[in-house]
């Protein structure tokens, strides 16, 4: 058992893990063998997503030490074995796991299952929220279609002034003036 102070200090380190974090999701992974669990360790490794098993009681007590973030609705799927996955991006944790699962055979039961995930205050709830969390997009990237979309009507209105139209357009805004002066 460990002592408070030892509690302490690993509720402290859970919450430096979460707090920079707008991306957490949380699995249980306890139905896996050791090798499935060091494969799945490994590709978070590689796949830039921290995993870590944590306490459900210590995890608990430190998403209510966090401020401005409110994980209560997360605290009813803490129950069994927890493993915490953060990433910068909110769909990694998912697509890792999809392609985890799509590598291990249909069959064979131990595969690690998404309890719940917050990202940016938005909570998933269940197993079956996996594929809908893989599919979403990061904020850089709706920020690049967003911009994209912006150049593109720019990017049209500059090329036919550029072009043979522009010249029709600067005689069209000289009849309107001229008929807005007469």
């Amino acid at each position: 058992m460990a002592t408070r102070a030892e509690k302490d200090a690993a509720i402290l380190e859970l919450v430096e893990d979460i707090k920079g974090t707008n991306v957490l999701y949380l699995a249980d992974a306890s139905s896996m063998s050791s090798e499935a669990t060091a494969n799945l360790r490994r590709a978070c490794f590689n796949g830039g997503v921290r995993m870590k098993v944590v306490k459900n009681t210590l995890l608990k007590k430190a998403m209510e030490r966090i401020e401005n973030k409110d994980y209560s609705a997360l605290f009813p799927t803490l129950a069994g074995q927890t493993a915490i996955l953060t990433s910068e991006k909110g769909n990694a944790p998912a697509k890792l796991m999809q392609e985890f699962r799509k590598k291990t055979p249909k069959n064979v039961q131990p595969r690690p299952v998404l309890k719940s995930a917050w990202i940016d205050e938005a909570v998933f709830i269940g197993d079956d929220q996996i594929a809908l969390l893989a599919t979403l997009k990061g904020k850089e990237e709706l920020i690049g279609e967003i911009i994209t979309l912006l150049q593109s009507p720019i990017k049209n209105v500059i090329s036919s002034l550029q072009g043979g139209g522009g010249q029709k357009i600067a005689g069209l805004v000289k009849a309107l003036e001229e008929r807005a002066s007469a």
